[in-house]
């Protein structure tokens, strides 16, 4: 027997174990490509109104937000798609490649599984082997699906394939970075953390490094979210920034075999940290305990889109002119509010309402991970109720994301009061996002809902906000029924102005959110937990 003894056999229950996850990721991934593919051109239909859209990307604020700007003095479709779509696809790709690899490697010992499979014929190293290849899998996906969704819309298929190539690799090297984090924590979400972190890094060193200069800076390298641009497709095609992340495959997966082999089954290098002997007094309640679990995500998040919401805030005073030369951006303002100025701020209320409605539903998909890995059972085995425990868990979800939405708000007005904007627009943008609120809380109570019904189901509360992103953004352009709009809960919330707002619609949503949540509460102490 060898260290990677039964690894095809890995490979296959990995897959069978995925075989839902994985598709609805790579699709996921795909479908942003082709909408991209679909609506740029509708948006931007002349080169003179992609010049337009040149001049409002190169800007510092624009670029932490896009790419090193390529191509801007001859912005082609090809040449904006990698510049401005890109980063927002690579970063779900290195998520996808972190949690399959985590998922398959160290949640596997953390749960005793690996242990048991062990115990049969296979090798020591089979396991991280195996999730290296699912990966290389889910990836090539990727790669292809992009590359054609970017052939679908007549452009060269040599770069088209570059950039797929490129979104695959960044994957595959965060791949690498995950079965690293994975020799170093006992815990699956700490490995996952750590990977996390270091995709964050490479965001905030990309971003600094870009708006430093037309076409980055040397900062700009030592990210690998930057290297698939750096390629220069549609402008000035060069492979060789591509081997990058071949390399940083090649010296984690050699890291992680050192690593693994330093340690015992089940245990990490870094010591697990002891925690207090007396838990502190907020944790008696689980309120509190969701609060504690929940904490550094919130955290995370909130800085994460103040900055978004900052830098988005600055483009303010490009709007105007923008919306003046391309008439077809400024319907898109104008669905949401008369003037272009106020149709912005209402376009920005929406994406990051949606941004924070996919927090709300990871952090209600948590529930079913404390139930299945039996910590629920532990706390419903005192004298908390089933109904204490899960509305405590969605009310803390509630008030986070209202706290995300006030500091999103925030960062906008900032944004543009540093522009030539009054100050009140402050006020008036943290009302705006606000509004916003009972739709969220709808999109928290569907997946309560589902989760009540059965753990599992809870997944497809993503299909809401992907719905709603899907009709918010692109409904006006493809002009699609409104009907179809309306049956998102954000298709009913008028923004901007603030005059526009109606308070009817607002109150039949949390109205619909707080059934839903009785609903899901009440199947949820009817049914069996879902133990492992």
């Amino acid at each position: 027997m060898t260290n990677f003894t039964a690894t095809p056999a890995l490979v296959r229950f990995a897959l069978r174990r995925d075989r839902v996850k994985l598709p609805i990721w790579v699709g996921a991934i795909g479908l942003g490509m082709l909408y991209a593919v679909s609506a740029l051109p509708t948006v931007y239909s002349t080169p003179e109104q992609r010049q337009v859209r040149a001049r409002l990307m190169d800007s510092p604020a624009a670029t932490m937000m896009s790419g090193p700007g390529y191509g801007l003095d001859d912005y082609t479709l090809g040449a904006m798609i990698t510049n401005e779509m890109v980063l927002w696809l690579a970063v779900p790709t290195a998520m996808m490649s972190i949690f399959l690899v985590v998922r398959h490697t160290r949640a596997e010992e953390e749960t005793g599984r690996a242990e048991l499979i062990r115990s049969a014929v296979v090798g020591r190293h089979a396991a991280p082997l195996a999730a290296l290849i699912v990966a290389v899998i889910a990836n090539a996906g990727v790669a292809l699906l992009t590359a054609l969704a970017m052939m679908s819309g007549d452009l060269a298929a040599t770069d088209s394939f570059a950039v797929g190539l490129g979104l695959g690799l960044t994957g595959l090297a965060f791949a690498g970075v995950a079965t690293v984090t994975a020799q170093l924590t006992e815990h699956a979400r700490s490995a996952s953390s750590l990977a996390m972190v270091v995709v964050g890094a490479a965001i905030l060193l990309r971003a600094v490094g870009d708006a430093s200069q037309r076409g980055g800076t040397v900062v700009s390298w030592l990210s690998p979210l930057a290297w698939t641009q750096q390629a220069r497709p549609f402008v000035e095609l060069r492979w060789w920034p591509l081997l990058l992340p071949i390399a940083v495959v090649v010296v984690a997966v050699v890291m992680a075999y050192a690593l693994s082999g330093r340690r015992d089954v089940g245990a990490g290098l870094l010591p697990a940290r002891l925690g207090r002997a007396d838990a502190a007094p907020y944790l008696s309640t689980p309120f509190g305990l969701a609060f504690r679990q929940q904490r550094v995500s919130v955290i995370g998040w909130g800085i994460g889109l103040f900055v978004f919401a900052l830098a988005s805030g600055s483009l303010t005073d490009s709007v105007s002119e923008v919306v003046v030369e391309n008439p077809d951006l400024g319907e898109v303002f104008r669905a949401s509010g008369q003037d272009p100025i106020d149709g912005f701020f209402a376009v920005m209320a929406l994406f990051f309402a949606l941004m924070i409605a996919a927090f709300a539903v990871s952090s209600v998909l948590r529930l079913k991970s404390e139930e299945r890995s039996g910590h629920s059972e532990a706390a419903l085995a005192t004298a908390i109720s089933r109904r204490r425990w899960i509305t405590s868990w969605l009310g803390f979800t509630a008030l986070a994301s209202a706290v995300l939405l006030l500091v999103s708000g925030l960062g906008v007005g900032i944004g543009a009061v540093t522009g030539a904007a009054d100050s009140s627009v402050v006020i008036e943008v943290i009302v705006a996002t606000l509004a916003f609120l009972p739709a969220v809380l709808v999109v928290i109570a569907v997946a309560a809902a589902l989760f009540g019904l059965r753990p599992g189901a809870s997944t497809w509360a993503w299909f809401v906000v992907a719905y709603a992103f899907v009709f918010g953004f692109f409904g006006a352009l493809l002009d699609l029924p409104d009907a179809f709009a309306n049956l998102s809960p954000f298709g009913h919330t008028t923004a901007m102005p603030l005059s526009s707002i109606e308070a009817v619609p607002l109150i039949l949503l949390t109205i619909i959110a707080a059934v839903l949540t009785a609903a899901g509460t009440t199947t949820f102490r009817r049914r069996d937990l879902d133990l492992p």
